[in-house]
């Protein structure tokens, strides 16, 4: 963790701005895997803030300051809770009515990527015209070509 924490730093440039944090996301495969509250606990001590995109299946260590969760299909989503629900739609077996009770501040639904992006994002947007609870999500780093 010491290690690992040593290098996060050593990639961020110049120096902390006292009034911003740095933030640093642990995304996946599952974050949630490698992840523990020894290393939330050194990148905080660093000036970090810390969030992650996880698929639920796994309850996050102490420490994380932002969570989303983005459930995928044929598993158990145990977090129920957190900041942002992102759902990839439209995605077999992932139904975002099944997700409206958990404890979210955003419901997003992100057009699945693809050959058929543009169907599936037209079909995000009725989605959440619909619904207004969900609201569209973008990757733009990859409609910019940003890979």
């Amino acid at each position: 963790a010491k290690e690992l924490a040593k290098t996060i730093i050593s990639y961020w440039p110049g120096q902390f701005d006292s009034s911003v944090k740095p933030l640093i996301v642990f995304t996946g495969g599952e974050p949630l895997l490698q992840l523990d509250s020894t290393l939330t606990e050194l990148c905080h001590l660093q000036g970090f803030e810390i969030a992650i995109e996880t698929n639920g299946t796994l309850l996050p260590p102490s420490g994380v300051d932002w969570i989303c969760v983005s459930p995928k299909n044929a598993t158990e989503v145990v977090l129920r809770s957190g900041q942002e629900l992102k759902i990839v739609y439209p995605q077999d077996g992932v139904d975002p009515v099944s997700f409206e009770n958990f404890d979210f501040q955003y419901f997003f639904l992100q057009p699945m990527d693809g050959l058929h992006f543009k169907a599936n994002a037209k079909l995000a947007v009725e989605y959440c015209l619909k619904n207004p609870r969900w609201r569209l999500s973008l990757q733009t780093h990859k409609m910019l070509g940003i890979r």
